[in-house]
């Protein structure tokens, strides 16, 4: 039996959409063609038709965000989050003091009558 290959039309609004999402780093050709299985060649397509960055008669070339890039970005974040990891330490640190210095006050464990009056 003979299989036969339907042919999807995609609208003018969703070719516009996915180009731009490309333009702006949301999605690569290549996820988009996974995802709504299109070739590459009808996306480069769209994107020399309804692409805001290219003029017509010029070249286009799409490249990958460097890996060193990525990289960066990378660090940049873990740098963020061990700035946050240490300010929470802090903050820990000066409750369990507080804490510390509360049971000292009133003469016995806050702590430890805290924790075991659940």
């Amino acid at each position: 039996m003979k299989e036969f290959k339907t042919t999807r039309h995609f609208s003018e609004s969703f070719k516009k959409e996915k180009v731009k999402m490309i333009e702006e780093k949301q999605m690569t050709v290549i996820q988009l063609s996974k995802i709504y299985k299109v070739t590459g060649t009808a996306i480069y397509k769209w994107i020399r038709k309804y692409s805001t960055k290219i003029s017509k008669g010029e070249r286009l070339v799409l490249e990958k965000e460097s890996e060193g890039a990525k990289t960066i970005e990378l660090l940049r974040l873990v740098s963020e989050l061990e700035r946050k990891v240490g300010q929470k330490q802090l903050q820990i640190d000066y409750l369990e003091k507080a804490i510390g210095l509360g049971s000292e006050e009133v003469g016995y464990d806050i702590k430890k009558k805290f924790v075991s009056g659940h």
